[in-house]
């Protein structure tokens, strides 16, 4: 009986956490998909700037057969959701549906807003922040937009190009269909559009605060870890190791710090230790772990 209750109570822990999990995450899709449109219909599309992919093959549909963005928006990306489901599992296919869903929505919503600035070069600046926040948040909570994204993975398994040149191929050629329309000023325009929506998806999903992993290999571990955790704060996670020519036992020191830190943590080490060992790189996520004290 007590392991039954012990079962009952872990499996409704686990159902809170998981419907936690799933409303944060819908609700930041929705969000996203606020952001994405408020970029899109207040700053890009009235200056006649496009997004790259199936938003920007969408705002050219749009604009010729004068239909509601939301209608191509979907339209557009069920075949590529389809082959998004068969290659990637219903949980992207779903997310990404919803995304897709509350665009096309709030983009209807916010369509008769009209333009918050008529000056191309703000519009671009301005509109590709806003429009890159709104996506990254989108694509860091499992969903996508873009389904030209989609058949970049799944052409990459089949040729030898890789995922992010298959994408600049497809979004130029849309790029270059924005100069026969709307004129070869818009699609430069556009183009630099493209650019800063793309760094600033790249700067949300990675993260505003850049993280890097730390790997030491030191013969006086001990201390270098109390350091670490007195001085800098950080958890330490102690690896063994063996040297792959002497084949000495060795130990190794994992931690996380932010940029910020790197030039402190590299001075304690060697203060301790000159013939340590370190190796650093960026961490694009961080999840649970003790990170830092309070």
């Amino acid at each position: 009986m007590k392991k039954n209750k012990e079962k009952q109570i872990y499996s409704k822990r686990i159902h809170k956490k998981k419907s936690a999990h799933y409303l944060k995450k819908y609700l930041l899709l929705t969000l996203g998909a606020v952001i994405t449109s408020l970029g899109l219909e207040l700053f890009l599309i009235p200056n006649d700037v496009i997004d790259g992919g199936v938003v920007g093959l969408s705002i050219m549909a749009s604009y010729i057969w004068h239909t509601p963005l939301g209608i191509f928006l979907t339209a557009l990306n069920i075949p590529f959701l389809y082959l998004g489901y068969r290659s990637m599992g219903h949980s992207f296919a779903f997310s990404s549906i919803f995304a897709i869903l509350a665009l096309s929505v709030f983009s209807g919503f916010f369509s008769s807003f009209g333009a918050v600035t008529q000056t191309p070069f703000l519009a671009v600046v301005f509109g590709g922040i806003v429009t890159g926040l709104g996506v990254g948040i989108i694509i860091r909570n499992g969903g996508s937009l873009d389904g030209t994204e989609i058949v970049a993975i799944i052409v990459d398994k089949k040729t030898p190009f890789s995922v992010g040149e298959i994408v600049m191929f497809i979004n130029l050629f849309i790029l270059s269909s924005a100069g026969l329309l709307f004129g070869w000023d818009s699609a430069m325009y556009s183009l630099v559009a493209y650019f800063v929506i793309a760094k600033t998806i790249d700067a949300v999903i990675k993260g505003w605060d850049d993280s890097y992993g730390v790997m030491i290999v030191t013969d006086a571990h001990d201390l270098i870890a109390d350091k670490i955790i007195n001085d800098l704060g950080r958890g330490v996670t102690l690896l063994h190791g063996e040297g792959g020519y002497s084949r000495d036992a060795s130990k190794i020191l994992y931690c996380v710090v932010s940029r910020l830190e790197i030039d402190k943590l590299k001075t304690a080490v060697l203060a301790i230790d000159e013939a340590a060992f370190m190796t650093i790189y960026q961490v694009n996520d961080l999840i649970g772990g003790h990170l830092k004290e309070k």
